[in-house]
């Protein structure tokens, strides 16, 4: 995740790394079965083999490892590329039960027609993640880092016209959705009055977009990390310390971890789940790393 990310761990320095105030901008719940979900961002890591893969396995055997190992993904297939609804259950096939896809809207939607003229697009991609079924979790809307408030009237009938059945959630970037501004507002309100999410990001140099307001019960969190520097455990306990403060309020909370190169993205899973177990006592699938060089999978 590029998005406020340090080019340098000296740029890490003196950054406060403790988690804003919580507003909750949706009516108060008690729920009593959290999920609690965490994955990476794509299956297709060559340095996985050998450790989160058999190392022999091909590359078509990978989402199946994946599925075996992860509880999530934050599926950016989807940004890309609108799949057919017959792709889109091959994958769900792949995966076992419990799993969940957090599809990323396609590119063509929000960042190239900017929600002009996107219905047949909009059609295409609600046929494909249908075909998720139960493995379909919240997909979520990136907002190009230039889209600002002020240009939000299009923003607004498409998120209006979007069916309140599929759980969705809105990633703003541009500094200006954070400050309390009228327009934003606007916005802010009307998701929490659809039930619509808002992606918070944790990352380095844009501790803006750690907003903290949560306007639906379902989170999505973008970790962006550090390859194990220490402010990476600092932030692993900060969240699950939040989780166990507000988790009789929400109903599922995806961890989705961006490392470079993915190479850490693992073992970070491993280190949030054992401090979810350790402070929640809830069991989080993480994977479990070998040096194995024999597959688990069979295949012709």
């Amino acid at each position: 995740m590029k998005f406020g990310k340090a080019d340098s761990i000296k740029e890490l320095k003196g950054l406060d790394w403790a988690l804003p105030k919580t507003r909750l901008d949706f009516p108060p719940s008690q729920f009593s079965n959290l999920k609690i979900f965490t994955g990476g961002t794509m299956w297709t890591i060559k340095p996985w083999r050998g450790s989160v893969y058999p190392i022999n396995d091909p590359i078509r055997t990978w989402p199946k490892h994946y599925g075996k190992q992860f509880g999530t993904i934050e599926f950016n297939a989807t940004h890309y590329k609108i799949y057919s609804p017959e792709k889109m259950a091959e994958w769900a096939n792949t995966m076992p039960e419990g799993f969940e896809f957090c599809p990323k809207f396609p590119a063509i939607i929000s960042h190239y027609r900017r929600f002009n003229n996107c219905e047949g697009p909009t059609d295409d991609y609600i046929k494909g993640i249908l075909a998720l079924r139960e493995k379909l979790g919240p997909t979520f809307l990136q907002l190009p880092p230039h889209y600002s408030p002020k240009q939000s009237e299009k923003l607004i009938e498409y998120i209006e016209a979007w069916p309140r059945e599929l759980k969705m959630s809105v990633e703003f970037r541009h500094p200006l959705w954070f400050d309390g501004g009228r327009d934003a507002e606007r916005v802010w309100s009307l998701m929490s009055e659809l039930g619509i999410g808002a992606v918070i990001s944790d990352t380095a140099l844009r501790r803006d977009a750690l907003h903290m307001r949560l306007t639906s019960p379902f989170i999505i969190v973008r970790f962006g990390g550090y390859d194990g520097h220490n402010s990476d455990k600092t932030r692993l306990e900060n969240w699950c310390n939040w989780i166990d403060e507000n988790k009789n309020s929400i109903q599922s909370f995806h961890f989705l971890v961006h490392q470079t190169n993915s190479v850490r993205t693992p073992q970070t899973c491993i280190d949030f789940a054992e401090k979810c177990m350790q402070t929640l006592k809830i069991k989080v699938k993480s994977p479990v790393l070998c040096q194995d060089e024999t597959s688990s999978i069979d295949h012709p």
